[in-house]
């Protein structure tokens, strides 16, 4: 079989591995959401998880400031409200209202979980220094909420120009990690 050069442009959406999520942050009383696939674990324990931010986007100045947000998963039934979000830009909209999700009070930051979504990782900054280089912030899993009565969650997968690939099925084979 011949292979054929594929976009470099484009191999990010061959490589996506997690679900799409929903980055919370929040400054001076004002919360907002972004979406986002563009992150990967770093550490178990801790748990670090490493994410790029466009320093164009208005959550990068609000995390490097605030040093804290939640990261927040969807389900493919939030779709709609995930496209919206991210296709929505600014300080000033209130993506909260505009899309019908509910804020919720977070226990270790001032950012809002996203009460909707399944689970809900509160984190903080834990390492700045690629930032200003990469856009990439790493940050610490401080609490994770996971909502028991979701079974199955199907979630949403990026790969590129508005198409998304969906959680299929699950498959367990043996393994030595605990």
């Amino acid at each position: 079989m011949a292979k054929k050069s594929f976009p470099l442009s484009k191999v990010y959406g061959l490589l996506e591995p997690g679900p799409v999520v929903m980055v919370t942050t929040a400054r001076k009383g004002q919360p907002n959401i972004m979406t986002m696939s563009w992150y990967t674990m770093m550490e178990f324990e801790p748990p670090l998880v490493g994410c790029v931010i466009s320093n164009r986007n208005y959550s990068f100045d609000t995390l490097k400031a605030t040093r804290e947000c939640v990261i927040n998963i969807p389900t493919v039934e939030l779709a709609k409200q995930v496209v919206s979000v991210g296709n929505s830009h600014g300080p000033k909209l209130d993506k909260f209202a505009a899309s019908g999700l509910t804020p919720a009070t977070a226990t270790y930051v001032k950012a809002p979980l996203i009460a909707e979504c399944y689970v809900n990782l509160e984190c903080r900054l834990a390492d700045t220094r690629l930032v200003n280089k990469y856009c990439f912030f790493v940050l610490e899993v401080l609490a994770a909420w996971i909502d028991p009565a979701v079974k199955d969650p199907r979630t949403m997968h990026h790969r590129g120009n508005g198409v998304f690939m969906l959680a299929g099925e699950i498959i367990k084979l043996p393994s030595k990690m605990k």
